[in-house]
């Protein structure tokens, strides 16, 4: 093999006016949602630990670096050989952060050369693969690009830039965005290792994954677990358990068995936060170091500490399982998944003690759901994150409180947090659409029709209406058409009337293929529509047959005492109507029944 050499290198010095291929067969990008969101929030943590209000741009410099491993590549051809998935999503990245700032009247040039250099007038992106072309392109510029006859690998790009755009956290604010592409650009670090040849490259990215380096927390756990176990039949029998249990932990997820433990760890021994943060790194390192205080001392602590693990595995499994498809008997656990609380398995794993039936240990993680949800409605109605970086400290204080609580205790303690939160359902009637706030209102909008339908004996809908991909999916219908000058008698001006066009009283769900027909329709012509059979009960009760024919509609309407009324006109005095029926069904829906003790 030839020389080979490594430099640590930032974002800035690798992307900047450079030009990489990719070997047709490496080609594919296959980051999915999970990866990109757990990039961004990885790296905008890094960065938040770091940015203090005060301070001055220059000093970013003086912020912590981020590592995200080595780069291969080859001299001929500029090939990368190991790192193109990376390079891929931060190319992204990169590209979100620059139409940020353009839509917002800012120029950043530095972002600019590290996605793409133009010569003669004809761009060429960074990562230059001509099948990824057009789709770049496209995203640089801010527009929609139309994946439906484009290859998997296109596709998949398009979906994960609107990953960044959907959920890039809004705790990064304008007023520091231009800090955090400083810091992107100039402290997130590779190791470039460069080879003479596509075959030396090869050969190095085989041996970095194939040796020593490739040693995971969890295999580095595995061993040293294993180590301390004296009897070799034992040791040979778990070590054959825990392969087959990684297995399924990362059926779905490269990194799914890393997350599960980091959870476990967190739920059921982290006793402050400085345990927490060590777990989220070295969780193997933080065992190993605590193990007196795990009461790790003999060969049967070690083997009951491992039979602990693959208990938490199954109920890990279970919880993952209610989240990625609806059952009525763990539907908070599904709700709360579509809104992408990544901390709600630390949660509901909390709770769970050594002695739990299977019995208890549902009742316990549906009670903790509940909780869960209750938490995310009264923090996002008051415009207010619950993104990861933004409530873990809150998570992890609720977390040491239910640990291993019997059913009563946790029924009292979820009681007790939540009415602290001090929740006014009233913050509804200034509750509206815009960009954090738009997949809560979509739930809201999705919670109030399934909750009317099972009310009403029709099986809910929740799923179909949150569904956020394929054929004619539901979106979000504004009630009063966007033309100002129409309502000009009826609003004081134009801030007054987007407010009340973008309240959650003003607000539908329609099929989009309805939705796009009706466009700017007036409200005479839309509430034909909102009636037909492709609508919904709550879309529909603007509309006067629905109340005819309908004895459990009716009936729903009349033991809850709810203003539903059929509106021939739409305007000022109607959305306060429909928002404080909102704030009613809202008093239903999420309430601390679920907490009170069977009498």
């Amino acid at each position: 093999m030839n020389e080979i050499t490594s430099t640590p290198k930032n974002l800035k010095i690798l992307l900047q006016n450079n030009k990489y291929t990719i070997h047709y067969y490496q080609r594919e990008y296959r980051w999915q949602a999970k990866h990109i969101n757990e990039l961004i929030e990885d790296l905008t943590s890094e960065f938040l630990n770091n940015y203090k209000p005060d301070h001055k741009r220059s000093e970013v410099e003086n912020y912590g670096t981020y590592f995200m491993g080595s780069i291969v590549i080859a001299k001929q051809n500029n090939a990368i050989i190991d790192g193109q998935q990376r390079f891929s999503s931060l190319t992204l990245l990169l590209m979100y952060l620059n139409n940020r700032l353009r839509q917002k009247g800012e120029g950043y040039d530095v972002l600019k050369p590290l996605i793409f250099s133009e010569k003669y007038g004809e761009k060429s992106f960074t990562i230059n693969v001509p099948e990824r072309q057009i789709c770049m392109e496209t995203i640089f510029k801010g527009d929609e690009f139309s994946a439906t006859n484009a290859e998997e690998s296109v596709k998949n790009l398009w979906e994960r830039y609107k990953d960044i755009r959907e959920n890039f956290p809004e705790s990064i604010t304008d007023e520091m965005i231009l800090y955090f592409c400083d810091w992107l650009i100039e402290k997130v670090i590779f190791v470039e290792i460069v080879a003479d040849t596509d075959q030396d490259a090869q050969k190095v990215f085989v041996t970095m994954n194939d040796r020593g380096l490739n040693l995971t927390s969890t295999e580095m756990l595995k061993g040293y677990l294993l180590s301390e176990i004296t009897d070799d039949n034992t040791r040979e029998s778990i070590n054959f358990r825990w392969k087959e249990t990684i297995s399924d932990l990362k059926k779905d997820d490269d990194k799914g068995d890393e997350i599960f433990i980091k959870a476990w760890l967190r739920a059921q021994y982290a006793a402050d936060e400085e345990d927490s943060d060590m777990i989220g790194g070295a969780f193997h390192q933080w065992i190993r170091k605590e193990h007196e205080r795990l009461k790790l001392k003999i060969s049967s602590d070690y083997e009951n500490f491992i039979e602990d693990f693959f208990r938490f595995t199954k109920i890990y499994c279970q919880i993952k399982n209610a989240e990625k498809n609806f059952d009525e008997t763990t539907k908070y656990i599904y709700y709360n998944s579509q809104l992408m609380f990544t901390l709600q398995p630390q949660l509901l794993m909390a709770s769970i003690c050594e002695d739990d039936t299977a019995d208890i240990i549902t009742k316990k993680i549906n009670l903790t759901a509940r909780f869960i949800d209750l938490l995310i409605n009264s923090r996002v109605t008051q415009y207010r994150s619950v993104a990861q970086n933004i409530v873990k400290h809150y998570v992890f204080d609720v977390t040491l409180d239910i640990r291993r609580v019997s059913v009563d205790e946790l029924k009292n303690k979820l009681k007790d947090h939540y009415e602290k939160l001090n929740y006014n359902y009233l913050v509804l009637q200034s509750f509206g659409l815009n960009s954090f706030t738009k997949k809560y209102i979509k739930n809201i909008l999705s919670r109030i029709t399934g909750f009317i339908e099972e009310q009403t004996n029709v099986n809910s809908n929740y799923v179909e209406y949150m569904k956020p991909q394929g054929k004619n999916t539901f979106q979000i219908e504004h009630i009063i058409c966007s033309d100002f000058e129409k309502f000009q008698s009826v609003f004081s001006g134009k801030e007054e009337f987007e407010i009340y066009r973008n309240s959650i009283g003003a607000l539908l769900l329609l099929r989009g293929s309805i939705n796009k027909s009706l466009s700017d329709k007036k409200y005479k012509i839309k509430r034909a529509k909102y009636g037909s059979n492709d609508g919904n009960i709550f879309t529909a009760s603007l509309v006067e047959s629905t109340y005819d024919n309908n004895p459990q509609f009716k009936k729903f309407i009349e033991e809850n005492n709810l203003p539903f009324k059929p509106y021939s006109k739409f305007g000022k005095a109607e959305i306060k109507e429909r928002i404080n029926l909102v704030i009613q069904l809202a008093k239903l829906i999420w309430n601390t029944k679920e907490f009170e003790f069977d009498e």
